[in-house]
């Protein structure tokens, strides 16, 4: 089978032909339909300073897809031969303390497909059976694979409450996209949304935004102070991982209320703690991946509802023959998800 792998510690990726591999006794082989690029898969292609750290080669990369169960180990449970699935890419050991109490997703042995361990841009994917997904069969394929980046949103948005609220959402890479539909089907009153990239403004309006303001040419912190009637956002979403960003956020922020952080600035940087998060009495939610299985079920609800279309998030179909050109578009951030098929 066809597959993107990283074989050595440098810039760049590889085509490969591997053999289809023989799922475990407790795992599944999926036939791939279709899987999307991450911001993660960026990293690794590059091969930056967070990837070199990270990534032992050679790793077959990619962790967001959709397929069908084709074939499952002896010992496989709760997944049959033809099952439509996705996967929780977070692989949890299901017996250490965080798993043990409900908090698998934050797993102190936790490994990540496509990162720790084989991922699926390729034909097939052999994943445990206990990460598998079931889907609706209703559901496109390239929507499906992209519901572990849904899921994201929905984990940071559900700490906060967002209803009647004036939520501020900084980063509209596909998970704060996604994040714009969920405030809105959660009953938002108002969203603002900041981003420096005009392709991605145009989609943060295209989901929902009812403010889209650009932080290269708007004072954002006056903006937005000026469309809450001088109090401030009642929520902050923060997705860009941006010092600016942040600051302003935090800035904009009306005393006393909610953060939902799932941003990973690219390295420390100094920032007014005081006076931004003790003397605003705020409370910040780190975020980390989705709450299993919780997540996904809140995230099956808002598809089947029709109140999050993940086809307002995907902006490009490619072929995985063309991950190059992916990575491209990621770089330059015009794009909103890019979902490839084998």
């Amino acid at each position: 089978m066809k597959a993107v792998m990283k074989t050595a510690p440098k810039q760049g990726f590889e085509f490969a032909e591997l053999p289809v591999p023989k799922p475990g006794p407790k795992e599944i082989l999926v036939k791939v339909k279709a899987t999307s690029i991450c911001g993660t898969d960026v990293h690794i292609t590059e091969w930056d300073e967070w990837a070199q750290n990270r990534i032992k080669p050679p790793l077959l990369y990619g962790h967001e897809f959709a397929g069908e169960v084709v074939e499952k180990g002896g010992n496989a449970e709760g997944v049959e031969v033809g099952d439509f699935v996705s996967a929780e890419t977070h692989v949890y050991c299901g017996h250490c303390f965080q798993c043990q109490t409900g908090n698998a997703h934050i797993c102190e042995n936790v490994k990540i497909l496509g990162v720790d361990i084989n991922g699926c841009f390729a034909e097939y994917a052999a994943i445990p059976a206990s990460n598998a997904w079931k889907n609706s069969k209703k559901i496109n394929p390239k929507h499906a694979s992209a519901q572990e980046p849904l899921g994201n949103a929905v984990h940071t948005v559900s700490y906060c409450n967002v209803r009647d609220a004036n939520v501020a959402i900084f980063g509209m890479g596909p998970i704060g996209l996604c994040a714009v539909q969920v405030c809105k089907a959660y009953g938002a009153r108002k969203v603002i949304a900041v981003n420096p990239g005009e392709y991605r403004r145009k989609l943060a309006e295209k989901n929902g935004a009812d403010l889209v303001l650009n932080p290269k040419e708007d004072d954002v912190v006056k903006e937005i102070m000026d469309a809450t009637d001088g109090r401030g956002s009642d929520v902050l979403i923060e997705m860009s991982g941006s010092p600016q960003g942040i600051t302003q956020g935090f800035e904009s922020l009306r005393p006393g209320v909610e953060v939902g952080f799932l941003g990973i600035p690219p390295k420390p940087f100094e920032f007014d703690w005081s006076k931004n998060v003790v003397f605003k009495g705020c409370t910040i939610h780190g975020v980390n991946g989705r709450k299993i299985w919780d997540t996904w079920y809140r995230s099956r609800s808002l598809l089947e509802s029709g109140k999050v279309d993940l086809g307002k998030i995907v902006t490009h179909e490619l072929r995985l023959s063309d991950f190059a050109e992916g990575i491209e578009l990621m770089k330059k951030g015009e794009c909103g998800k890019i979902v490839m098929t084998p």
